[in-house]
Parts: structure tokens; sequence; C-alpha cells
């Protein structure tokens, strides 16, 4: 892996760890839990390997359709591990951030994630992005309704209305398009996840459960990034 040519901001769809729990025997709780623990380990290499933005994909819009009693130990196990991470991501100097609508989460979630969004603030080794109650067909509709407001009260002129401007009211419009997508559990599908951010990515497939997700599988995709040819739309 050349550290010369590392992307710029990676995102991962985090997929399989019900099905990692269930084919061990486990109830699928068990499977978030220590998935929760790999997105660690997961985090703090990209830190050391000098990545500046990873983005996870933590809770899309759609999994409210689960049952009520995993959405309930998903939301817990989010609450303690922002509390017990905070130290972490101070020691480590990464900066914390959420995309999506967090204000359907309970007020106490909220209150842990927006206290360590501002705790965190300063970080310069890499930001740690988590998608929670998001959706991006919801993400990019949002940015319209604002620029369609805008164009309504005449602040902005139909005209004058660019890809800057719908980048301008997305969630992520401080931070890079994502130059590699990772998703794990065989999947090859994206599941309305950052779709105008990865319009140039270069997409990495695992087979593999996330749970069992390392970081010799990272390096491999940052590897597969590094022997592509990206022309974005050139020769």
């Amino acid at each position: 892996m050349n550290k010369t040519n590392l992307p710029k901001h990676i995102a991962i769809i985090m997929d399989g760890n019900g099905r990692w729990a269930q084919s061990h025997g486990k109830n699928r709780t068990y499977g978030h839990y220590i998935g929760s623990q790999v997105a660690d380990s997961i985090t703090r290499y990209c830190a050391a390997i000098n990545i500046q933005y990873l983005t996870l994909y933590t809770f899309s819009t759609e999994n409210w359709k689960r049952p009520k009693s995993e959405v309930t130990f998903l939301m817990n196990l989010l609450k303690r591990g922002i509390l017990k991470k905070s130290k972490i991501f101070l020691e480590n100097d990464i900066r914390f951030n959420t995309i999506g609508d967090i204000s359907k989460l309970n007020p106490e979630i909220q209150e842990v994630l927006t206290e360590a969004v501002d705790k965190t603030k300063n970080g310069k080794t890499l930001t740690l992005t988590l998608a929670l109650n998001y959706g991006s067909r919801y993400e990019i509709t949002q940015a319209v309704r604002k620029i369609a407001q805008l164009a309504k009260e005449n602040k902005l002129k139909i005209e004058d209305i660019s890809q800057e401007t719908i980048n301008n009211y997305l969630y992520t419009n401080n931070m890079p398009n994502v130059d590699l997508l990772i998703r794990t559990a065989g999947e090859k599908r994206i599941s309305n996840f950052l779709l105008w951010q990865s319009s140039y990515a270069e997409f990495v497939f695992f087979d593999k459960y996330w749970p069992d997700f390392t970081e010799d599988d990272l390096q491999q995709a940052i590897l597969e990034f590094q022997n592509r040819k990206r022309r974005f739309g050139g020769l």
C-alpha cells in the first residue's frame, strides 16, 4: 500500500452484523456489539495512516423498520459508545461528526452526539462521521426544497443554481466527495448512501460480514483503489 496516494475520503457500509451473529448461534444484537468494536478498530487505523475522512453508514432511515428491540439496542449501543469514545477522540485528535436527521433520535442521544461534536471540533487527524437516520434521497430532497425556497423568495436566481449550489445544501457540504466506498457481506449496492457524493467513488465489495473485517482488508481495499485509473470521464 502506497501511503502517498491514499483516498482522502473513505465511506463504509458496515453490512452483515446480524447475519454474522446468527451464523455463530448468537442473537443479532451480539453482532452489532462486535461490529461496533470493529468500527473502533478501523477508525483508529484510518487515523494512524492519515486518512482524512471516514464516514460510516451507522443507521439508515430504513432501519426503523427493524424489530423495536433491535432498534432500541442499537440506540443504546450508540449512546454508550459515544460516551465511552469521546476521550479517545480527543486523545487521537479525531473530529467527530454526524450526518442525517438526528432530530428523530431520543433527546438524550441527541445531547450526547451534540456534545461529542462540540468537544472534538478542533480535531485535525481524522474526521469520523456517523450517518445516523440517514438517507441520501431524503438529503437531496431537503436540499432541493431549501434551494426552491430561496428562489421563491427571490434570494437566488434559477439560472444561478449549479452543482455547487446543491452541494452547499447537503449534510456533507464541508466534506470532500467520497474516493473509496466499501461494502461488506456480499451485497453489491449502495442502499441510498451518499448517492451524490459517491458519483465518482471507487467501489470495493467484500463477501465477509462486517464483524470479520480487518485492517488487512482495509489495506486491500486501499491497494485496489490505488491500482485503478481514475479518469473522471476523461482519457
